[in-house]
């Protein structure tokens, strides 16, 4: 089977959708809608985050973001940027589904701090309320194994830890957290937050990550719809190494070429 049509059918599943790209992409920061729609397209993406308090999706007097970004072509996957306690997520994802009709959100329950990590105590909180309600969640976490196991435990739909504080660009800074949380969970796992350029990316789905999303590091490269191509292909890199199954490492050299029969 050749590596085209292994990656063609190589898909994977949150809360009973099925999807081929592993490369989810975010709705914020670019200079407007259309670069937005172009960098999404030009991903292969097919999930888009929409942040609720950020986006025009109801004022048809200004620039709305369904007339680029369309919902016909694009998941919308609407998130809770910008809520720092449990219920003013919850309020602000049940008036989503009314205006909306969505119920496969992203929670985010931030931390007032400058790193802007996520609350785990509130997220997990709101994680419940939004489940007895109906929701399917894709919660976004720290990188703890932990609380990542305490949200899976509750019913979270997949979990997202960050790779690195938002919009930082650092890359993971702890692959051996990052490779617990993969190997313990269930669920989909989805490096969320901190990605900085395509290598980061390739190590996440070669730790294992069935997905990657990232806003920042698009939408803020001096080319955005360049880095979106590179960001596909090393999303697609990275799942190939992992499905291939690298090597293992050696202390020491292993010549390429056999030492019997020499000349």
């Amino acid at each position: 089977m050749d590596g085209a049509t292994h990656t063609q059918d190589d898909t994977w599943t949150v809360a009973g959708r099925t999807f081929r790209s592993r490369l989810i992409v975010g709705t914020g920061k670019y200079k407007d809608y259309a670069q937005n729609a172009a960098a999404a397209k030009a991903a292969g993406a097919e999930i888009v985050t929409v942040a609720l308090r950020r986006v025009n999706l109801s004022d048809p007097g200004a620039p709305m973001l369904s007339d680029y970004v369309k919902p016909d072509e694009f998941t919308y996957l609407p998130n809770t940027a910008g809520c720092y306690t449990g219920e003013d997520a919850v309020r602000l994802l049940r008036l989503a589904r009314e205006a909306g009709g969505w119920d496969l959100v992203k929670l985010e329950v931030l931390s007032q701090t400058p790193h802007l990590l996520p609350d785990m105590e509130e997220t997990l909180r709101a994680l419940k309320l939004l489940i007895s309600d109906g929701f399917s969640v894709m919660v976004y976490c720290s990188d703890d194994p932990v609380y990542a196991r305490k949200l899976e435990d509750a019913g979270a739909a997949a979990i997202m830890p960050a790779a690195a504080p938002i919009g930082s660009g650092r890359g993971i800074q702890n692959t051996l957290n990052l490779g617990l949380i993969v190997e313990q969970t269930k669920v989909p796992v989805l490096v969320d937050a901190g990605v900085g350029t395509a290598s980061d990316a390739v190590v996440a789905m070669e730790l294992g990550c069935d997905a990657v999303l990232m806003n920042t590091a698009i939408a803020e490269a001096k080319d955005p719809i360049r880095m979106a191509v590179a960001m596909k292909h090393a999303v697609i890199a990275g799942r190939e190494a992992f499905l291939a199954g690298r090597m293992g490492k050696r202390m020491y050299a292993d010549p390429s070429s056999p030492l019997s029969g020499l000349i």
